[in-house]
């Protein structure tokens, strides 16, 4: 039982989900072959750069609680 929901899964992935990758994989293009890396790339650093200035905004307002007990975790 357990093991056909296992193969059932796997076949999912290998059949039906990675048919875009497989494609991707087949172009003779390398840029257009890594096109889903670049747009993690470019995905990731508007990310970190959105953070940072969150980050600046909060140091410049001071509105940041730096002190050890700051997180009820600390």
């Amino acid at each position: 039982m357990m093991t056909s929901i296992f193969y059932a899964i796997a076949a999912l992935f290998e059949n039906v989900l990675f048919i875009p990758y497989d494609l991707l994989r087949s172009m003779d293009s390398w840029w257009l072959s890594n096109a889903v890396n670049w747009l993690f790339v470019l995905v990731g650093m508007a990310a970190g750069g959105y953070w940072m200035s969150q980050l600046k905004k909060y140091k410049d307002t001071n509105d940041d609680d730096t002190s050890n007990s700051a997180h009820s975790f600390l």
